[in-house]
């Protein structure tokens, strides 16, 4: 009996080798499709223009931070001075620069004549001293520091005017149309202006592609040259809202009062932009209505994350018999809650691939339709390698088809 088995696994196996060494090699054009009945809603944010929340701001924006989805808006266009919230683009350049390699924290910043006769907001650099960007940093986003501001930009581009040319062109790559910057620090200037939505946009850029930041942006009290200089973060939001993560205040007596708020609760992230304020008060109190406003109207629903396995695909051909088919990236949407029946996820997948196969080769797709809308997709790829079936290679095909006999 036990020679008899031993004998009709050998058989098997032979009739593997022989079927995958003759056949032609071709790959199913079948795909799957998949609908989950465990649907969740996502939606095209609805975006209020009409002042529903009585703001009294001049301008106002809420957004999502991943999709960039505007969630309510209150005059988001409308030119005005941004005051020192103008450093989110400042801050967004050193940070690039830091990615880059062309600078690092441990970088020592001198302070010019020029930096050091800055006024308002400040801690009197002196020019005999110098700062590592790491200090400069702490300086700029806890009490914004205009004297910082400056020197950082006379390091990175030689003066500052040049680094206002690097402002505006990335303003201008970014789609930044409402705004002219004229200067780094936000002192009010002529024609220095942008709009609510503007600094959505690179309050946006910065948080996503730099989250780094918020390790500055988040800090309540902190000190620099030894505990000699004591910081307090100008944004009261940092203590007293809950997932706060920054991110700029800003205010002059032209401009009033503004601020660039960013919060983060159970994966949902929220940028909230007040320009305009008549108080300080009006503007915490206002871009805490706008977050409000946002957790409690939607929900940032994950769908998967990268490398998540989809399923196993059947190889023909290869060393292996199967291939794990994984996301390539992470995907998931904004959820309006209350709303989560109308979601439909559909995977289209190839039956079985031919070897060679590459790690990270597409080999479908999964996307999330909401009423006939696409709201999110990600490409499902390769987990590993698959060689080819060949004479040098044909033991780890052995054992891997001996394995699945007899599991």
């Amino acid at each position: 009996m036990f020679f008899n088995r031993c004998l009709l696994k050998v058989v098997c196996l032979w009739s593997i080798i022989v079927f995958v060494v003759c056949s032609s090699c071709f790959a199913s054009d079948s795909v799957f499709v998949w609908s989950s009945d465990d649907t969740t809603s996502l939606i095209n944010a609805d975006v209020s223009s009409n002042n529903s929340l009585n703001l009294e701001s001049g301008s106002a924006i809420l957004i999502e931070q991943n999709s960039g989805k505007v969630l309510y808006d209150h005059n988001a266009h409308e030119k005005l001075r941004p005051a020192s919230v103008t450093k989110v683009m400042t801050v967004l350049l050193i940070m690039e620069a830091l990615d880059s390699g062309r600078l690092s924290l441990d970088d020592k910043i001198p302070c010019s004549e020029n930096a050091s006769s800055m006024g308002g907001s400040q801690i009197w650099l002196d020019t005999k001293e110098t700062l590592s960007v790491h200090e400069m940093l702490k300086a700029i986003c806890v009490v914004s520091a205009n004297d910082c501001t400056v020197a950082m930009a006379e390091y990175l581009a030689g003066s500052e005017a040049s680094f206002v040319e690097q402002m505006n062109n990335k303003a201008h790559m970014l789609g930044m149309n409402d705004t002219t910057f004229k200067n780094c620090h936000g002192i009010d200037e002529d024609g220095h202006v942008t709009s609510s939505y503007d600094i959505a946009i690179m309050s946006r850029e910065l948080l996503l592609k730099h989250p780094k930041i918020t390790e500055y942006t988040t800090i309540w009290m902190d000190s620099l040259r030894d505990g000699r200089s004591e910081l307090v973060n100008t944004n009261k939001l940092i203590r007293n809202y809950k997932g706060a993560t920054g991110l700029k205040t800003g205010s002059t007596s032209v401009a009033l009062y503004n601020l660039s708020a960013s919060a983060t609760r159970d994966g949902l992230s929220l940028i909230a932009v007040i320009m305009r304020a008549p108080t300080t008060k009006v503007r915490f109190a206002e871009a805490t209505k706008l977050l409000d406003y946002g957790f409690s109207n939607y929900s940032y629903k994950e769908f998967g994350k990268a490398y998540d396995t989809i399923k196993s695909i059947d190889v023909t051909k290869g060393v292996f018999s199967s291939v794990d088919a994984v996301l390539e990236s992470s995907c998931g949407a904004l959820v309006k809650k209350g709303e989560d029946k109308n979601l439909v996820q559909d995977i289209s997948l190839e039956e079985s691939v031919c070897a060679p196969i590459s790690k990270g080769q597409k080999l479908g797709t999964v996307s999330y339709t909401l009423n006939g809308e696409i709201v999110g997709t990600s490409n499902i790829v390769a987990a590993n390698d698959v060689s080819k079936i060949s004479l040098w290679n044909m033991t780890t095909f052995l054992y891997d088809s001996w394995y699945r006999l007899t599991r």
